[in-house]
């Protein structure tokens, strides 16, 4: 179905990233690839004076760890890229920068903030220029 499939991952969400990923399989067209990116939130400059230094180079270090973790065993090509920024925007920039044709993205139940302000999930499928499946 998808040749080019980007797969958000959210390390507090649990298991969620490894149904992500098994679905992106399920969806993947022969030859196609899969993309784990996680979104790093940037520290406010007046912020970053008091952490020591290294440790942002090292936070980055070990979410691509991680994503390379949960990539490991599966049968299909997967990229581990971790970025910078807002996470929805970061998300679609980069899906429409790449050429995404899909984003399989987990959500979770939403609560009563998510009503006002809009879960990341629910974000990107309103701006995706590409198709988006949702995990609950």
């Amino acid at each position: 179905m998808y040749n080019n499939i980007l797969v958000p991952v959210v390390f507090d969400h649990g298991g969620r990233a490894a149904a992500s990923l098994k679905v992106a399989k399920e969806l993947l067209n022969d030859g196609g690839k899969v993309t784990l990116i996680h979104v790093m939130e940037e520290v406010p400059s007046y912020a970053t004076t008091y952490l020591p230094e290294g440790l942002a180079e090292r936070h980055h270090d070990e979410a691509v760890e991680t994503l390379t973790g949960i990539a490991k065993g599966v049968d299909v090509p997967v990229d581990a890229v971790v970025i910078h920024g807002h996470a929805y925007s970061s998300i679609l920039e980069y899906s429409q920068k790449h050429g995404t044709d899909c984003i399989v993205i987990a959500s979770h139940k939403p609560g009563f903030e998510d009503y006002f302000l809009g879960s990341t999930a629910a974000r990107v499928v309103r701006h995706a220029k590409c198709g988006v499946h949702i995990l609950r």
